[in-house]
């Protein structure tokens, strides 16, 4: 099986943080194919000459239509540590989206309870007294418009699953090629979401680590290349 080349953004001895391409699974892909998972630790491997199995620890997980920055541990200590972090919600994550239609509001926060639907795989906005809802809480500004759409910038505050594509579709505003929550308009490669920048804490060093990646080539479609 041809492995795919990786994008590293950054690499050290504790973390390794790559750009994500679309169409890839992050990890828990069934036998036979590959996610980024396999790909990231099959690097590791080869340029570190490592026998055995490589440990790699996945700390934001990306779903398998999105682009962007992946941020991944090289080992458990690093894990660990990041992992608080993002359950803190002291990290930084800045998402781009584009959506088909305007937003009414240009710049707004959204807050909403949420809830799983694992037999279609998909999130539901669901009332707040339901025993299985989380919150889930993002803020969002338009940017500019684009052919077809608007370009959002889309800050995390929680990380549930499906998070920004569900919020912004209730709110009519569904990410391009997203036709599992509502989309008309088609996308080449995945869906029109991208994990732009992310900023957090060295779990070792404890210095500030920035990064950024650059949207897929796929974006030209809107006029968007940086």
């Amino acid at each position: 099986m041809k492995v795919p080349e990786l994008q590293v953004l950054y690499e050290d001895n504790h973390l390794l943080a790559v750009a994500k391409p679309p169409g890839i699974a992050t990890m828990g892909v069934p036998a036979g194919k590959l996610s980024l998972l396999d790909v990231a630790k099959q690097y590791v491997k080869d340029k570190y000459d490592k026998p055995g199995n490589v440990y790699l620890g996945i700390v934001s997980r990306l779903d398998a239509p999105v682009t962007g920055v992946l941020l991944i541990a090289r080992t458990s200590k690093a894990a660990g540590r990041l992992t608080e972090q993002f359950r803190n919600g002291t990290v930084d994550k800045v998402y781009w989206a584009v959506v088909e239609g305007t937003p009414e509001i240009p710049e707004d926060t959204c807050v909403d309870w949420v809830r799983k639907d694992e037999r279609h795989r998909k999130m539901h906005i669901a009332a707040a007294s339901n025993p299985q809802a989380k919150e889930a809480r993002l803020s969002y500004r338009a940017l500019q418009e684009v052919p077809g759409g608007t370009l959002l910038e889309v800050r995390l505050e929680t990380g549930r699953k499906h998070q920004i594509r569900l919020q912004l579709a209730h709110r009519e505003l569904p990410i391009v090629g997203d036709r599992k929550y509502g989309a008309t308009r088609l996308f080449d490669e995945g869906i029109a979401l991208h994990s732009r920048f992310i900023r957090f804490q060295h779990p070792v060093l404890k210095t500030e680590i920035e990064l950024t990646a650059k949207v897929p080539n796929c974006w030209r479609v809107f006029g968007i290349t940086h």
